[in-house]
């Protein structure tokens, strides 16, 4: 072995020592597909990663394809982990690097899909989805923040959503009341 090689020896294994660190920057990507592969939501923690929307949607329709017709549970698509579940006409993907934890990114996935199972009523399909995007992107938000894992069990996100609901002074019931007491005001003022 001679003096000049040794130091990048030494180089590459430091660096794949480095990517081998532990990191709370655990998830990468989490998105929602419909059964035809078009996003319904998606977060992208690492800005490196795909920057474009245009590389963002060429990725998830890679991966919809790879993944639509198969039943496993974990795929590895464009060196990354990605774990998925589908439901009625909806895909769940949680994708992490290749050497993160199929099991932590699986606790995200069934977080996920057990808490949106719950303010959706059981009813974890396109439309239901749709008509209540607000609180499935405070789910979204309170499970995974920056690609870090704040929490893993569905009964306390649907508590913290449930509380930042209450907490929200323009609540669609508060939104009414307003809209009717402007009403009476101008029928009020139209009456003098």
């Amino acid at each position: 072995m001679t003096a000049q090689t040794c130091p990048r020896q030494h180089q590459r294994t430091t660096m794949e020592i480095a990517s081998l660190e532990p990191s709370l920057y655990t998830v990468k990507a989490v998105f929602i597909l419909d059964n035809d592969g078009n996003r319904l939501l998606s977060k992208y923690y690492d800005k490196e990663l795909y920057p474009s929307m245009k590389e963002q949607k060429n990725f998830e329709k890679n991966v919809f394809n790879k993944t639509h017709k198969a039943d496993n549970e974990i795929a590895f698509v464009e060196g990354m982990t990605i774990v998925y579940k589908c439901s009625i006409d909806l895909f769940f993907y949680v994708v992490g690097s290749s050497q993160e934890n199929e099991l932590m990114l699986m606790a995200v996935l069934n977080c996920l899909f057990e808490s949106l199972g719950q303010i959706l009523r059981k009813n974890v399909e396109r439309r239901c989805l749709l008509d209540n995007l607000d609180g499935v992107f405070l789910v979204v938000d309170e499970i995974i923040d920056g690609g870090v894992i704040l929490e893993s069990d569905p009964q306390q996100v649907i508590q913290k959503v449930n509380y930042r609901a209450d907490e929200n002074p323009l609540s669609e019931q508060s939104v009414a009341q307003i809209m009717q007491s402007a009403k009476e005001q101008i029928k009020w003022s139209i009456l003098k």
